[in-house]
């Protein structure tokens, strides 16, 4: 099993930055791809980044191209999602989230394709 935990929530004005973080443990030796989740109240939870966890490509959704970035510590088995000029639409519960299964194009951004979720982190950006 893999345990997931999200961090670094918080609320922001419109133009400024966060950073959450997940810290994985348990077997994360089964872990092929990582990813960001976000579901704001009345929508379905959409993907923000997936990322392979031992590095190598990632892919943002275009909402957050060129303002979120990813980072890892992999001594820490640590990965963080820096969150930069955020806007208001970006409010929501984030999730970090994690698959044992390499993924089709097609699936990479599909939340029923994770096996492991931690517990989410709230993001609320006001205008």
């Amino acid at each position: 099993q893999v345990q997931l935990a999200e961090s670094g929530g918080g609320s922001v004005q419109a133009g400024g930055s966060l950073r959450l973080s997940c810290a994985a443990s348990g077997a994360t030796y089964n872990i092929k791809l990582m990813a960001w989740f976000r579901q704001a109240p009345g929508k379905e939870r959409e993907g923000v980044v997936v990322f392979y966890r031992g590095g190598g490509s990632t892919y943002f959704a275009d909402s957050v191209k060129g303002r979120f970035t990813i980072s890892r510590d992999n001594a820490k088995n640590t990965v963080y999602l820096q969150m930069n000029s955020l806007k208001p639409e970006d409010t929501a519960m984030y999730y970090c989230a994690a698959t044992s299964a390499f993924l089709t194009v097609g699936a990479r951004f599909d939340a029923m394709a994770y096996n492991y979720w931690g517990q989410g982190t709230q993001v609320t950006v006001s205008s």
